[in-house]
């Protein structure tokens, strides 16, 4: 089986259609969450993906967004996006952020999603060596799949040594994960990624070679942009689409 990995997609319609078109047809998709939050288009991007054999996790920004979070860490610029997709979201797509899971999921084969990290489900950033191996203690599988970051990065630990190795994750080239005793993979941000690369990011898990690839696939950030402009959202999360930061 073959499956489509999504993560931090924050209300970017095109972005999300522009990797499904992208992906083609695979038999389920995981998504580790954040799906609204930043973008203008919360109720289309849920509508969308409610279409798929959808795993999806709830991140940060769902969850401020339904009010089952503080405020307190987020920066001005989010909050602000956070109280206009409240006065926008759906009934129904509220209810449906509220279903998502909180905590770690295991899926099989040896896999566990997480939106953050697994000490820290909602908040903590995975982007030191020191972070990953403090999270090593607390997954049960050899496999961990995490977002939040917007960041596509691996960090793995060898069979032969305790020693956490941080790797850049090269588009289109697959990770063989039962290479490795254990390991983290991000597959980075569909809606804003922060890597300075602009384009739309994620990744296919294939479960049957055991591998995870990376894809990258541009998208026309400018509808997006026009939208939020219209929107009247934050013009630093407007220009940051344009350059990946």
């Amino acid at each position: 089986m073959r499956v489509l990995l999504l993560s931090d997609i924050h209300a970017n319609l095109t972005a999300l259609d522009a990797v499904l078109q992208d992906a083609g047809t695979l038999e389920q998709v995981w998504c580790l969450g954040d799906v609204v939050g930043y973008g203008p288009q919360p109720n289309e991007c849920i509508s969308r993906l409610r279409e798929l054999n959808l795993i999806c996790l709830a991140g940060n920004h769902d969850l401020a967004v339904i009010g089952k979070t503080s405020l307190y860490e987020f920066t001005d610029r989010a909050r602000e996006v956070i109280f206009w997709t409240r006065h926008w979201l759906t009934s129904e797509n509220h209810e449906w952020l509220a279903s998502l899971p909180t905590s770690p999921l295991v899926v099989g084969y040896g896999i566990t999603l997480v939106h953050a990290s697994p000490r820290d489900p909602i908040w903590e950033y995975i982007v030191t060596r020191e972070i990953a191996r403090d999270n090593l203690a607390f997954i049960e599988t050899p496999i961990c799949l995490n977002g939040h970051s917007h960041m596509p990065v691996m960090f793995r630990k060898p069979w032969d040594g305790l020693k956490i190795l941080e790797e850049p994750l090269r588009v289109d080239r697959p990770v063989h994960l039962m290479t490795y005793d254990q390991v983290f993979l991000n597959p980075g941000s569909v809606g804003q990624p922060r890597d300075e690369d602009p384009r739309a990011s994620y990744a296919i898990v294939d479960l049957e070679e055991m591998t995870f690839t990376l894809r990258r696939v541009p998208y026309d950030f400018t509808v997006t942009q026009k939208l939020m402009k219209q929107a009247k959202l934050p013009d630093r999360l407007i220009r940051r689409l344009r350059f990946g930061q």
